[in-house]
């Protein structure tokens, strides 16, 4: 059978010929050019372990997988021989805009049934009902009762999960004969073609080998990742135009064979494009000898090498209260895992994206000593999600000296045209630091999700402050190091203190690892830390306990009265020695903004700084760069000087004060405060009759009250364990009597309530575990209904928008927009039919809770909507009234300036 080079694979941003007709690329060279680029992603990308973990589980050699992985890959695309796909109306076209593929439909051979043209079946999925019985023909394991369990549909389905999604099992019945179910696949001359091209890219590429293995959950993971980037690499358009073929060229065996040498020479250099090549874990240095010293860092250092290296690369949990040494000793037991395991790169997750923000220097400067070879860096969370590449290079301009521009050789930012400059490609940076829904997404049935689980196969993942994420953030954390241990991914997982969170983290990762289901418990005493071997899963400890670096009593002082007086009171033995530190922690950026306004109309002469969520992005991080060397230990700052905030800060490092002031929070929200007091004796104050912030639990406020009584003094470290034990007990609601029994019965039963909901929507909405697939990858595409982007962007407990405010210039009837006030040189695209640069944006995003903006349209356009980097964003065209510039909705007033937007509620 000839194979018919007319069948076209890729055409759009291809060009025109001279003849005005649509460009395009036979289907036949697309295939080709991604089996070589599976070959190059093969050899040089995967780590061994990820290698291995295919071979094992095909029982093949290395070579013979390697030419399975071409010829797969060179398959993704087959089911494009369909009706549907090469006669769409809006495929390539001639001058004339007749559809190229057209001629087809008065061929004989190429003759189709009523229904074809309008079969819905996607290419991705006709690839994966066609395949099955290609593959069983050829002599792959099938089975006509259990399907998903044999290779034959495990490749086929993983073939045509490449769009992002698996789709269901198909049945013996329907293998047989997909075309019954689907006349878009066509028969005649479309199935003679999807088989003339996929035995010739069979012969050219060499997969002849019939594996008799089975497809494990981590071979899946592995192959689906290699498919998917292959293909992405092969899609490059500007490379496809140096390829093109000439209109004659005709595909014969020899046609193909010089074009497989073309692809073959193209495909180291798609891959080097990505960045991604030759990073690398050096080896850790020899711990220096600290003799009678038995701290945290001490310990891990002494032991964690020898675990490792006679267990291999596992879970490490640390629990301890948070500081720099905390991470310092996460980062060094990443380099020893990373080493070990020969990862290309580490992935740092944080709760909040401001944290994630204080920490990329620290994650930067251990990447200097630990990482090998050149590394990118990408910043990774809801503000930066749009394009990570230049949120990265506007992080890097905040952080220099001065904060005006990057400091030379900081070549870890990559360009904004960079190749990784986009969502889905952002996690395969050798270099990550996010947010905790960048990694939960991997088990959550979004798409890519599998190509979350490869990008992070390859690496350490760092969990810091693993335990603040709620209730149903807990339970997709539980699932996520299932997989991370079946997948050997070594884990860094840093908590406040030991509880049963972290007891069940530690059970989840050694039931992945295959260690049983027996209970285990992190020691208790503070700092403590633990191992688990993802090769077996055993649990270690270390052969002597760590002592606490320092010690100190933390005093905790409960405010009565109303809470600016309080404040101010606070802050006058400050303001009078003209020397000190302190941090006011405000419920919303509205009364961050209006205490910030106080203290300065208050204290004319003292230094008072403002930061809060609702800043732009490019404000956030100067001012976070500003506080990270004003309130360093070894500060700049000169006199008295106050920073007014709200929970953002509490997970960010690195910040030290004499004085802490807060509302009533959670405890362990005020422990995570006061934490950053600079001496021994670190000192909060409470401020009771402070509103309480609506993403705090009421139950656990109530308790925490209860617990503070008019104050108290907290030994650091040894009694935060008990203390969070002591305020999470069923037992302490039998203490109070009276109405604050039944008040805080009620508040309990409520929350009770909201955990066990949120259980069981993240055990309804998580994939399955690596041992409960029983084969099927399309149990990892479940669809549920409002997962994306509802459930996704919850995970942290609120849903945020994203939100853009723009200043008009110039006279009516010829206004334009700018980003920001007065500079021209921002002049963002908004006429109707001028593209917008979605890129732009960056800097000037604004995070803002979905529930204070519900029901705003926005001020944008039809050529904005229909962008799909802005459709979820918020665009607001802002007026002057009064000297403030303001957007008003029927519903709600929104008010810009330089300390952030302030939203307020009409109706």
């Amino acid at each position: 059978m000839f194979l018919d080079s007319r069948l076209w694979g890729k055409s759009t941003g291809l060009g025109e010929d001279p003849s005005g007709s649509s460009r395009t690329h036979p289907l036949i060279c697309h295939l080709l050019d991604t089996a070589a680029v599976a070959e190059v992603v093969w050899d040089e990308l995967l780590t061994a372990h990820q290698r291995s973990m295919v071979t094992k589980a095909l029982r093949v050699s290395d070579d013979q997988a390697r030419a399975l992985v071409a010829f797969w890959a060179g398959l993704h695309d087959i089911g494009k021989i369909s009706v549907p796909f090469q006669l769409h109306r809006n495929g390539p076209k001639t001058a004339d805009k007749r559809l190229l593929t057209e001629e087809l439909r008065s061929e004989p051979g190429y003759a189709f049934g009523a229904g074809a043209e309008q079969d819905q079946q996607s290419h991705e999925a006709a690839a994966h009902w066609w395949l099955v019985g290609y593959f069983e023909e050829m002599g792959y394991p099938s089975s006509k009762r259990r399907p998903q369990t044999r290779l034959s549909h495990a490749v086929a389905q993983l073939l045509g999960g490449h769009g992002g999604r698996f789709h269901p099992v198909v049945h013996g019945k329907d293998s047989r004969c997909p075309v019954a179910r689907h006349p878009g696949l066509g028969a005649g001359d479309w199935e003679r073609q999807r088989r003339a091209h996929a035995d010739e890219v069979r012969r050219v590429v060499g997969g002849t080998v019939v594996p008799q293995g089975r497809m494990t959950p981590g071979a899946a993971v592995v192959l689906t990742g290699l498919v998917i980037l292959s293909d992405w690499l092969a899609s490059t358009e500007g490379e496809i135009r140096t390829r093109l073929r000439e209109t004659t060229w005709a595909g014969a065996p020899d046609d193909l064979d010089a074009y497989w040498q073309v692809a073959r020479a193209a495909a180291p250099r798609l891959l080097r494009q990505t960045d991604l090549l030759g990073t690398g874990f050096a080896r850790p240095p020899e711990p220096a000898p600290h003799p009678g010293e038995t701290g945290l860092l001490e310990s891990m250092a002494g032991h964690v090498p020898d675990m490792v290296a006679e267990h291999g690369p596992g879970l490490v949990v640390v629990t301890a209260p948070p500081s720099e040494d905390r991470t310092d000793a996460a980062l060094r037991a990443a380099a020893v895992l990373g080493h070990a395991a020969e990862a290309r790169g580490l992935f740092y997750v944080l709760p909040t994206g401001s944290a994630a923000d204080s920490h990329m220097a620290q994650v930067h400067a251990f990447a200097r000593q630990a990482l090998t070879g050149p590394w990118k860096s990408l910043l990774l969370h809801s503000s930066s999600r749009l394009k990570p590449a230049e949120s990265t290079e506007e992080w890097a301009r905040a952080h220099a000296s001065d904060g005006i521009s990057p400091e030379p050789g900081e070549e870890w930012a990559p360009t904004a045209n960079s190749w990784l400059n986009s969502h889905h490609r952002a996690l395969l940076a050798a270099l990550g630091t996010g947010t905790v829904d960048e990694l939960l997404q991997a088990v959550m049935p979004v798409k890519h999700n599998a190509m979350r689980l490869f990008a992070l196969s390859g690496k350490v993942v760092v969990v810091d402050e693993a335990h603040a994420r709620g209730a149903w953030g807990q339970r997709l954390m539980l699932r996520f190091l299932e997989w991370a241990a079946a997948l050997r991914i070594p884990v860094v997982l840093a908590a406040t203190a030991a509880d049963t969170s972290v007891d069940a983290m530690l059970a989840a990762y050694r039931r992945g690892a295959g260690g049983g289901r027996e209970p285990v418990m992190q020691p208790r005493p503070s700092p403590g830390w633990s191992f688990v071997d993802a090769r077996a899963g055993g649990v270690h400890l270390p052969r002597k306990p760590a002592e606490p670096a320092r010690t100190g009593v933390l005093g905790i002082t409960v405010a009565e009265g109303a809470p600016e007086a309080e404040i101010r009171a606070a802050l006058v033995p400050i303001v009078a020695a003209g020397n000190g530190r302190a941090a006011v922690y405000r419920p919303t950026p509205a009364e961050a903004v209006r205490t910030f306004h106080q203290l300065t109309r208050d204290f004319p002469g003292l230094s008072v700084t403002l930061i809060h969520e609702q800043m732009r992005n490019k404000d956030r991080w100067q001012r976070l760069a500003a506080c990270g060397k004003t309130y360093a230990p070894a500060g700049r700052a000169s006199g008295a000087s106050v920073l007014v905030t709200t929970p953002m800060l509490e997970h960010v490092r690195g910040l030290h004060f004499d004085l802490v002031l807060s509302g009533p929070a959670p405890l362990a929200a005020l422990l995570a405060r006061a934490g950053q007091g600079v001496n021994d004796r670190p000192s909060l104050v409470v401020l009771r009759g402070d509103s309480v912030s609506e993403l705090d639990d009421a139950a656990l406020v109530r308790r925490t009250d209860m617990l503070l009584g008019t104050g108290r003094t907290v030994a650091l470290p040894e009694e935060l364990p008990r203390l969070l034990d002591e305020v999470y007990a069923a037992e302490f609601a039998d203490g109070p009597e009276g109405p604050a029994a039944r008040e805080l019965r009620q508040l309990d039963n409520l929350r009770v309530v909201r955990e066990r909901r949120a259980d069981g929507t993240a055990r309804w909405l998580a994939v399955p575990g690596p041992r409960e697939l029983d084969g099927d990858l399309g149990l990892l595409s479940r669809d549920h209904t409002g997962t994306e982007p509802g459930l996704v962007t919850s995970v942290l407990g609120e849903d945020m928008v994203q939100v853009v405010c723009l200043y008009p210039y110039g006279k009516p009837g010829n206004t334009v927009h700018l980003l920001e006030e007065g500079v021209r040189e921002r002049r963002f695209a908004c006429a109707p039919k001028e593209k917008p640069k979605p890129g732009l944006l960056v800097p000037y995003l604004i995070p803002v809770p979905k529930r204070l903006v519900e029901g705003v349209e926005g001020d944008a356009n039809s050529t904005w909507r229909g962008t799909a980097a802005l459709k979820n964003i918020l665009r607001l065209n802002l007026k002057q009234e009064g000297g403030r510039w303001v957007h008003t909705s029927p519903t709600h007033r929104f008010c810009m300036g330089e300390h952030g937007l302030t939203v307020q509620q009409l109706t």
